[in-house]
C-alpha cells in the first residue's frame, strides 16, 4: 500500500509545501509591492484557494477523460507557470495573477481519485491519513524554512524554490506512480449529493476542514503584519523565532494525534482540542502585548492545526458510503478552498476597517460555534470488509439485503467481487458468506 500511496502523497506534498512556503512571509512582502492595500494582500494569500476551488470539478472531470497522469501533468505545468510569474512579478496585480495561476493547477481531487484506484477499501483510510499527514508535515517545515529562506535571499527565491518542487513532483509522476485501472462499481443505491449534507458526520467534516482552513488564513495574513508593526516592530529575519518554535511542536503533536485519532478510534476528542487551542491562539495574538505571549499564541495555532491535518480526509473517507467518497471529498476540498480564499479576503478587508483585536474577536465568536457544531459528532464504527466472487452469489439475495450492522455493499464489476462492508463484531463473516450463497 505505501508503495502506492507515497509517490501520490510526495507529489501533493510538494505542491503544498510550495505553496505553504511563502505563507509565513507573503503578507509582509505583498504589502511592500507598488499599489498595494490590506484588501489586496488578503486577496493574494488566499488567493490560490479561489481558483483551486474552481477548478477541482473540472480537472476531475478531465481525469475521468484523458487520464489521471497527464491531468497531473497538466496541473503541475499551470502551477509551475503560476510560480514562474510571483518570482518575477513587481507589482500587485502581477503577483496575484500567478497566484491565481497557482490554484488553478487544481490536481488535489486527481490524487484522492488516483489513490481511491490504486488502494483496496479497507485501507483507504489509512491512505488518506497517509496524504493527510505529508501535507500537515510539509505545513509544519514550510513554517520554519520560509521565513529564513526569504530573510537570506529574500521572497522571490521561495517561488522559485516552488518552481523547482513543481519540476520534481513532475520526475516522480513518471518514475515513482504508477498508473491506476480503470475500475467500474455497480451500487445498489443511487448516488445523491443531498445525502451527504444530511449526514451529520459528514456534514461536520466538510465544515471543519472550511473552518481550518479559512482559519489557517486569516492567521497568515495577521502574524506577519502584526509583528513587524508596532508595538513589535519585529524584521522580517526575525520572524522564524517565531514559526520554528510553532513548527517543531506541530510536528509533535501530529503523531499522538493520529495515533490517539486513528488507532484508538477517538478522533472527535482529537477535533475538540485543536478547536480549543485555536481560540486560545486567536486570544492570546489578538490582546498580546509582548512578542513571547504572541509567540505561545502562534504555537497554539501551529499544534492545533497540525492534530487536525492527518484525520480529515481519513474520516470523511470512513463516514461516506463507497458510491459518496469522491463527492464527499470533492465538496469538501472545495469548500475548504473557499474558506481560504474568504479568510484571507476577510482578513484584509478587516485590517482596513479595523484592528487586530476585532479580528480576533471574530475568530474566537466562529471557534465557539464551531466546538458547540463539532459535539454532534460521532466516532466512526469499525468495519469489516468481505471480498466474495460474484459468481458465488445469488444474487437477489444480495438485492434483499437488509441488516443494521451492514454498511453497504457494492460490486467491482472489473475484479468481478461483491464487496461488503459490514460490523465484524455484530456480525460473523462465515454465516454472511453462508446467507449469499447461491447454494
Amino acid at each position: 500500500m505505501l508503495k502506492k500511496v507515497m509517490p501520490l502523497s510526495a507529489i501533493l506534498a510538494l505542491r503544498f509545501l510550495g505553496l505553504f512556503l511563502v505563507l509565513p512571509v507573503l503578507s509582509v512582502y505583498a504589502i511592500s509591492l507598488e499599489r498595494a492595500t490590506p484588501l489586496l494582500v488578503g486577496i493574494i494569500v488566499g488567493g490560490y484557494a479561489l481558483t483551486q476551488a474552481l477548478f477541482q470539478l473540472p480537472f476531475g472531470t478531465m481525469s475521468d477523460r484523458i487520464g489521471r497522469k497527464v491531468t497531473l501533468l497538466i496541473g503541475l505545468l499551470i502551477f509551475l507557470l503560476g510560480s514562474v510569474i510571483c518570482a518575477l512579478s513587481d507589482n500587485i496585480y502581477l503577483l496575484m495573477l500567478g497566484r491565481f495561476l497557482q490554484g488553478a493547477g487544481a490536481i488535489g481531487s486527481v490524487i484522492t481519485a488516483m489513490i481511491s484506484d490504486l488502494v483496496s477499501e479497507e485501507v483507504r483510510g489509512k491512505a488518506m491519513a497517509i496524504m493527510g499527514g505529508t501535507i500537515a508535515l510539509s505545513f509544519a517545515l514550510a513554517m520554519g524554512a520560509g521565513p529564513i529562506i526569504s530573510a537570506a535571499w529574500g521572497t522571490p527565491m521561495l517561488f522559485w524554490i516552488t518552481a523547482a518542487l513543481a519540476v520534481a513532483a513532475m520526475i516522480l509522476l513518471f518514475t515513482k506512480v504508477p498508473t491506476p485501472p480503470r475500475i467500474t462499481h455497480t451500487y445498489h443505491e443511487t448516488a445523491r449529493t443531498a445525502d451527504i449534507f444530511k449526514d451529520p458526520n459528514l456534514l461536520t467534516l466538510i465544515i471543519t476542514n472550511a473552518l481550518q482552513k479559512g482559519m489557517m488564513t486569516v492567521a497568515f495574513v495577521l502574524i506577519p503584519l502584526i509583528l513587524t508593526a508596532e508595538p513589535f516592530s519585529w524584521s522580517k529575519s526575525e520572524l522564524w523565532q517565531v514559526y520554528v518554535p510553532a513548527m517543531v511542536m506541530g510536528l509533535l503533536a501530529m503523531g499522538p494525534s493520529v495515533v490517539f485519532g486513528e488507532k484508538r478510534n477517538k478522533p472527535k476528542a482529537i477535533f475538540l482540542a485543536s478547536i480549543v487551542l485555536f481560540i486560545i491562539a486567536f486570544a492570546l495574538m489578538g490582546w498580546s502585548t509582548t512578542g513571547w505571549m504572541f509567540g505561545i499564541g502562534v504555537v497554539a495555532f501551529f499544534v492545533g492545526f497540525n492534530m487536525m491535518e492527518p484525520l480529515v480526509q481519513s474520516l470523511i473517507s470512513k463516514f461516506a458510503k463507497v458510491h459518496q467518497k469522491g463527492a464527499a471529498l470533492g465538496i469538501a476540498n472545495s469548500a475548504a478552498y473557499f474558506a481560504t480564499f474568504i479568510g484571507g479576503t476577510f482578513a484584509g478587508l478587516m485590517l482596513e476597517q479595523s484592528h487586530k483585536e476585532g479580528i480576533a474577536a471574530s475568530m474566537i465568536i466562529l471557534g465557539i460555534a464551531w466546538l458547540l457544531w463539532t459535539l454532534r459528532m460521532s466516532n466512526p464504527i469499525r468495519y469489516a470488509h468481505l471480498y466474495l466472487e460474484r459468481s458465488s452469489v445469488d444474487m437477489a439475495k444480495l438485492e434483499a439485503l437488509e441488516h443494521a450492522h451492514i454498511a453497504e455493499w457494492y460490486i467491482n464489476e472489473t475484479e468481478e467481487k461483491v464487496v461488503i462492508k459490514f460490523a465484524k463484531e455484530q456480525i460473523e463473516e462465515e454465516a454472511l458468506k453462508a446467507s449469499l450463497s447461491k447454494i
